[in-house]
């Protein structure tokens, strides 16, 4: 498939760009939409995404640069090419709670709040992102005889940028019903939301070719249970402190 969706005046305008922005501008609009039920201020939360979103992939680009640093080591231009690929969740997750944290803590708004608020956001602009890496062809699994394996050069592999979708919809569905019918305390979906998505990826993961590697460990898999026993810590230590 062509990566290319269309040219503007010369400029290739390219499906994984253009999946990216379609996940940010609806997780926005939904955002949005759940601050004014709450009765947030919209104007806080706009400001926040302002500096969240282009720190969030400028983050995701230097974590994925810095594990693949034999190869974009000294090459400015290919480190910030990113219209080919190249961002890594973990790093945007990380640049953008860093940025939620400081702005929450200068404008004095209550972080979990926040979280709850974007966490539903996030993880749909995750599962329609990752249609960016279908027509990039990446983000595939290992080879499979499975009859939903699709081709790639010529093999049948597992589509693992399809089972992230799905499960991140699932999640999305789940994050959203749990935030109107079960959440107990500021933070619970946003919680949620690190840890669930966490354990889906440590096993999608292990179907992928192409992971960011640490000697012989899967960094995804690693930050995963990481993510996975920090958070549910968090979880239940906050709940029971509010019982």
């Amino acid at each position: 498939m062509n990566p290319i969706a269309f040219e503007i005046f010369g400029i290739s305008v390219r499906w994984y760009g253009i999946f990216i922005a379609i996940g940010m501008v609806l997780g926005t609009l939904l955002a949005i939409r759940e601050s004014r039920r709450i009765d947030f201020d919209e104007d806080e939360l706009i400001n926040l995404l302002l500096f969240a979103i282009p720190i969030a992939i400028i983050g995701a680009r230097l974590y994925y640069v810095i594990f693949q640093w034999e190869y974009y080591q000294g090459d400015i231009l290919k480190i910030i090419n990113i219209r080919e690929g190249g961002l890594a969740i973990h790093g945007g997750i990380i640049g953008s709670v860093f940025t939620a944290i400081v702005y929450c803590k200068i404008r004095n708004i209550n972080f979990w709040t926040i979280g709850d608020i974007t966490a539903p956001s996030i993880i749909l602009g995750q599962a329609i992102g990752r249609w960016g890496n279908f027509i990039n062809q990446e983000a595939y699994g290992r080879e499979t005889d499975l009859p939903w394996g699709i081709s790639v050069d010529g093999v049948n592999v597992h589509p693992t940028f399809l089972y992230e979708s799905l499960w991140n919809i699932l999640m999305f569905v789940f994050l959203l019903w749990y935030r109107k019918n079960k959440k107990k305390i500021e933070g619970e979906v946003f919680l949620l939301y690190l840890s669930l998505y966490s354990l889906g990826r440590f096993f999608i993961e292990g179907l992928r070719t192409d992971s960011l590697m640490l000697g012989d460990i899967r960094v995804a898999q690693l930050i995963s249970i990481v993510l996975i026993i920090f958070t549910m810590i968090i979880f239940f230590v906050r709940r029971k402190r509010k019982m």
